[in-house]
């Protein structure tokens, strides 16, 4: 009787994964197999011809002048946005987390453009960002230099303002985030600094931090693989221009892959090395941050 019992119950449970499962390989797993196969072809989408070249596709992407563009602006740009999303998002939630007037407007104004979509954000920033825009008409109110042909159409500013508007855009979600870590921290613990005599640095420094650890160790990975990711900002509003100046991984994986139909393999390389990177550099923080000894306590 109890065997048939265990029989029926492990029967239900995979009949309520199936779903799951079935929906994983078919939309994750196979696309992933079998990219990682076309890396080492030269398949070509319009005419369906597919031939294997082993590790050509890998050699010659090394030898791309383009690819190691893409590498260095995904990686100014990983660099460029993370660490001011990071501060920013902590320092207003640390300030939201007070009792101050108006507090649930004001995070809900903050994470608006977290949930706005990024092509509509985009389009409002590619005027502002125009010769003619609101962003240059006020540095020359005020007497400062600006690019006269738009931040986007310079090479030495295109990517700074990509990266700019990504940090107002990110902050807002990731400020989220440190509140509800804020909320577990217990009262208790500030009390008895502050009867200590522990300035408001010193709570923030050795109460406030610790006790955010883990929620920081997460938004730091995930801000890493989002970062990595960025597409949608790139195509909306410049395509990778000028001059490569915004080409990024993702970008340049796209354009192999929809614009160049005949570079589907080449796609699947420049992919499969922006997985390995991302992995990397995850790996690598997991390990500076601490995180076996933060499971370990």
């Amino acid at each position: 009787m109890s065997r048939t019992y265990r029989l029926e119950s492990r029967s239900i449970t995979w009949g309520f994964l199936s779903p799951w499962l079935l929906t994983l390989g078919l939309f994750w797993l196979w696309p992933l197999l079998y990219s990682f196969y076309l890396s080492f072809t030269s398949y070509k989408t319009l005419s369906n011809q597919m031939t294997w070249i082993g590790l050509g596709n890998y050699s010659r992407l090394f030898g791309d002048e383009v690819f190691w563009k893409a590498l260095v602006n995904t990686l100014m740009f990983v660099v460029g946005t993370i660490p001011f999303t990071t501060i920013f998002a902590l320092l207003l939630a640390v300030l939201l987390n007070k009792n101050i007037a108006w507090k649930g407007f004001y995070r809900s104004g903050y994470f608006i453009p977290s949930v706005t979509s990024i092509v509509v954000l985009s389009l409002i920033f590619t005027n502002l960002y125009s010769h003619d825009g609101y962003i240059n008409n006020l540095l020359k109110m005020v007497g400062l230099p600006w690019p006269k042909e738009g931040w986007l159409l310079n090479t030495g500013t295109a990517l700074a303002a990509i990266m700019a508007m990504d940090v107002w855009i990110a902050i807002g979600y990731y400020t989220v985030l440190f509140l509800a870590a804020l909320q577990t921290i217990p009262n208790d613990l500030y009390e008895a600094a502050s009867l200590d005599g522990a300035t408001q640095w010193n709570q923030f420094r050795t109460v406030t931090l610790p006790g955010l650890r883990p929620m920081l160790l997460f938004i730091i990975v995930i801000n890493t693989i989002r970062s990595f990711q960025v597409f949608t900002e790139v195509y909306v509003m410049t395509k990778g221009g000028p001059l490569n100046a915004t080409t990024t991984l993702v970008y340049q994986v796209y354009e192999h892959a929809f614009e160049r139909a005949d570079m589907m393999g080449y796609a699947s390389a420049v992919a499969y090395v922006a997985f390995l990177l991302i992995l990397a550099v995850s790996l690598v923080q997991f390990r500076l941050l601490g995180v076996n000894r933060e499971v370990g306590s």
